[in-house]
């Protein structure tokens, strides 16, 4: 029988508030067994970019990646924010390691072709990019891999790499030694019928009605790359997708994604 291994994945406004950032990780010391977290880079990173004088460009939500773009990424997203996040997981008793995609070569992408946009140092993830028996080794040692948006090529060449993408293909790779739940957490309590509704939470979606609620346009803009990534995930062995409160990832209201 295969043990349950939970993958999150925060981003937004957890990581962009201090208060959030702590009682999640109060929250994800709760959950037991097996964890991998993922995480993006909020707000902070196109402060930063403004900061220094370079305008943030983003096309349908994703981040367009110049030279100078990923050098402030890297560090952003690499260095402060994971290791801030990973520090406070260990104040909270979570023994945690944080990662990008280079290290341990655990995660290598391909740069994003140019089509009809230039990402530029954008990497995206073929089904064979993940180590999945490295971080089973980290995992069975009693660590919890903490894994930012930043991989590389094998060559040299660091890339920015949209963490939703990240989670689900962690999930996938590691569905078939484990039984896999997928967390996506942010700041609602799961995909809402009503945009307006807090209280309007879908507690589980199947395909077709999630085809349904696409062209309904219940479900549109920056969640439709979130739940195509988690049925994707669910089409290739991870058994279950949760769509959830970061600060709530211990209680009952939430989305469950299902596959049939």
């Amino acid at each position: 029988m295969k043990q349950v291994l939970n993958v999150f994945k925060i981003g937004g406004g957890v990581l962009d508030d201090e208060a959030q950032l702590h009682a999640f990780v109060r929250e994800f010391g709760q959950v037991a067994g097996r964890k991998i977290l993922v995480h993006g880079g909020g707000k902070g990173a196109s402060q930063m970019l403004q900061d220094l004088g370079i305008q943030p460009q983003m096309v349908q939500g994703r981040r367009i990646t110049d030279a100078a773009t990923l050098d402030v990424v890297t560090m952003f997203y690499a260095g402060k924010t994971n290791k801030q996040l990973v520090a406070a997981l260990q104040s909270a008793g979570t023994n945690a390691l944080g990662l990008s995609g280079a290290d341990g070569n655990v995660i290598r992408a391909i740069k994003r072709p140019v089509k009809d946009i230039d990402y530029g140092f954008v990497g995206d993830l073929p089904a064979d990019s993940v180590d999945a028996g490295l971080l089973g080794t980290l995992l069975e040692a009693g660590l919890t891999p903490v894994l930012c948006a930043i991989t590389h090529d094998g060559q040299g060449q660091l890339l920015n790499t949209n963490a939703d993408t990240i989670a689900s293909t962690v999930a996938r790779a590691l569905a078939a030694r484990y039984e896999v739940e997928l967390h996506f957490c942010f700041e609602k309590d799961g995909v809402l019928a009503d945009i307006n509704d807090e209280a309007s939470v879908i507690p589980e979606i199947q395909p077709a009605q999630y085809a349904q609620l696409k062209a309904e346009g219940v479900i549109a803009a920056g969640m439709i790359p979130k739940l195509d990534n988690a049925f994707a995930a669910l089409e290739a062995g991870v058994e279950k997708v949760v769509i959830e409160h970061a600060l709530k990832i211990n209680q009952l209201v939430k989305t469950v994604l299902c596959r049939s």
